[in-house]
């Protein structure tokens, strides 16, 4: 289905835009401890939401 460059420069280019994604994180760490301050908690609180709907709807199904 794929040629044997297109396999490789699929690898390269997933190995490039990894390293890119660490080093953009890792320059922009102190500004996400101080921006984003307490998201944690939102996060928390939607997966409950949607755990919450879920219990809800299977309880109120059978």
């Amino acid at each position: 289905m794929f040629s044997t460059g297109q396999i490789i420069f699929g690898i390269l280019f997933f190995v490039a835009f990894v390293i890119v994604i660490i080093f953009s994180y890792r320059k922009d760490v102190k500004l996400h401890r101080k921006y984003y301050k307490g998201t944690l908690y939102i996060l928390l609180g939607f997966i409950a939401f949607i755990l919450l709907l879920f219990v809800l709807k299977t309880y109120l199904k059978g």
